[in-house]
């Protein structure tokens, strides 16, 4: 086994036996050491494997099997990134938290689903690691044990389940067609074209992946379960957890092959979400929620991409989406981590910590010269030059916007008084996840892209990269001087309207336990047998007396 195979395999290893040695008391209390040695062999993979390396570690018929391409690669090495700093984060952040041992054992089962979701190139180890980074995700999400945070486990936990259900479906339809038992994601997918269920086959992954990535209308989870987590968690469950959803989308779609209606149809329902998460965002007074909002907004940017890939066949699509989704994954994340810095910073030394996250919101938007212009300019190709790109346009000049929001809702987390900065433990690892999230794209760009950096600096580009923002800033600056009066939307909005159906929904469930009760009554239930007994009775006698039929 080569040095790479070794790689690949303690990418997702080491955090499932740190995870299994945790169960341990005296291993648990040393949280930090954890936190900080279990993404280290899947950043050393994405940077030192080749694209390309595939490893099979279990033969068929189980099979479970490694495989590295670009996409891979590329959310791997920035899932790694912000595990390890979001890990240091949480050492010091979770220090005196008497659960703290429970969180990292959470911390190390999703960390290792999702490298794995990543890596595995098999059908059943996929569906393996993509429930065990959802599943364990719950834990991060419902760690304070709040009324809220409970209320948000159970919506996240419902809508896992039904979108486990869905994709199962698909998988075992998706490999009927192959005669292996466990077969290769790319060997199953290449069958679905001649496929006589291949349209079913299609609607249950695309609701499937599209639940997990926070896709209208099954967007709801998102806002509960980042607005309760301690914050390190809402920094990976937004930046990380997610991107389940977009590999899985990468992976199980038929790239290389045009598919219009179905196309058409992720590219709706990605650019409605990108509005309406900037819409719903903007109404929000916890800068928590507003970055969960910020985040429906982005997974339909990707989601509109990835829709406009799949219409025209595209098979570049997957890496391009990638690079903005990874472009996406560190600066929300380290904007996650900012809302924990400046909760512990006063306000009078505040101005630092809002001068990072405005430019970390700016990079999120599009700003020329930034990493997040790298990505806009990434996926400007597959969407063309009409109105979806134009559209696409548009909703940078909303993230604008929201994340101007967001930078002024900072100061409503701040510290009244006080003089001294926020502790260092959390001042470096969002300092440094903060400079990564901001270069990184640069080092990625020609990679993935095979373009130049120049490209950037025409003249048309910095136009085109300019106007969304400044339109954003703009609206801003007017908005901010006569504010509008508007409510807050709950979290969970549309769980929020329907609640009138809940209340329908207790009235039904009480009386079918009610109705329940009665016909289990001795007296009920033996009237009912003589009621049935001379029901059957008159029937066979009818059968018994009437005429033959004849032909």
């Amino acid at each position: 086994m080569s040095t790479s195979d070794l790689l690949l395999l303690a990418a997702v290893a080491l955090p499932l036996l740190l995870a299994l040695a945790a169960i341990k008391p005296w291993v648990r209390r040393r949280a930090d050491v954890l936190l900080l040695l279990a993404p280290l062999p899947g950043l050393v993979a994405a940077l030192a494997v080749p694209v390309g390396q595939s490893l099979l570690v279990v033969p068929p018929p189980f099979r479970l099997t490694f495989a590295l391409d670009m996409p891979g690669a590329v959310l791997l090495g920035g899932a790694a990134l912000l595990w390890l700093a979001a890990g240091l984060y949480a050492v010091f952040y979770l220090k005196d938290d008497p659960a703290r041992g429970t969180f990292c054992v959470w911390w190390l089962l999703t960390l290792a689903g999702s490298f794995a979701v990543f890596l595995v190139a098999d059908v059943a180890s996929f569906y393996l690691a993509y429930a065990l980074v959802s599943f364990s995700a719950y834990g991060l999400a419902t760690h304070d044990d709040t009324p809220e945070a409970r209320r948000a486990g159970r919506v996240y936990l419902a809508l896992t389940v039904l979108g486990e259900a869905l994709l199962i479906a698909a998988f075992v339809m998706l490999a009927s067609s192959v005669t292996d038992a466990n077969p290769l994601i790319r060997d199953a997918v290449a069958g679905l074209s001649a496929s006589p269920w291949k349209e079913a086959i299609l609607l249950l992954l695309l609701v499937g992946f599209t639940m997990k990535m926070g896709l209208f209308p099954l967007h709801v989870w998102m806002p509960l379960a980042h607005a309760v987590a301690p914050v390190p968690g809402s920094a990976v469950l937004s930046g990380i957890v997610v991107k389940a959803g977009v590999i899985g989308l990468i992976r199980f779609l038929p790239w290389g092959e045009s598919w219009p209606d179905w196309g058409a149809g992720l590219l709706a329902v990605g650019l409605f979400t990108a509005f309406y998460g900037v819409a719903i965002g903007l109404t929000q007074r916890h800068p928590k929620r507003a970055l969960a909002y910020s985040t429906v907004s982005q997974m339909g940017v990707v989601a509109a991409v990835l829709g406009m890939g799949l219409k025209a066949g595209d098979g570049a699509v997957p890496a391009l989406a990638a690079f903005y989704a990874v472009n996406h994954m560190l600066l929300k994340g380290a904007m996650f981590l900012t809302v924990g810095v400046a909760a512990e910073t006063p306000r009078g030394r505040l101005l630092p910590v809002l001068a990072v996250a405005a430019l970390l919101g700016l990079s999120l938007a599009g700003l020329p010269f930034t990493g997040g212009a790298l990505a806009k300019y990434a996926v400007k190709a597959p969407m063309g030059d009409g109105l979806a790109a134009f559209l696409l346009a548009l909703s940078a000049g909303g993230t604008t916007l929201l994340m101007a929001r967001y930078v002024l809702l900072l100061l409503d987390v701040a510290q009244e008084g006080g003089e001294a900065l926020a502790p260092r433990g959390l001042l470096v690892p969002w300092a440094a996840l903060s400079l990564v999230a901001v270069l990184l794209p640069f080092g990625l760009f020609t990679p993935v892209t095979g373009l130049s950096l120049g490209v950037l600096m025409s003249l048309e580009t910095l136009i085109k990269g300019l106007w969304p923002v400044a339109l954003g800033l703009a609206v801003g600056a007017l908005i901010y001087q006569k504010p509008p009066r508007f409510s807050e939307v709950p979290p969970g909005d549309i769980l929020a309207a329907a609640a009138p159906l809940g209340a329908l929904y207790a009235r039904v469930r009480d009386g079918a336990v009610l109705l329940d009760m009665v016909l289990r009554r001795w007296s009920t239930a033996a009237l009912a047998v003589v009621m049935l007994a001379f029901v059957l009775a008159y029937v066979m006698a009818g059968a018994a007396f009437s005429p033959p039929i004849t032909p």
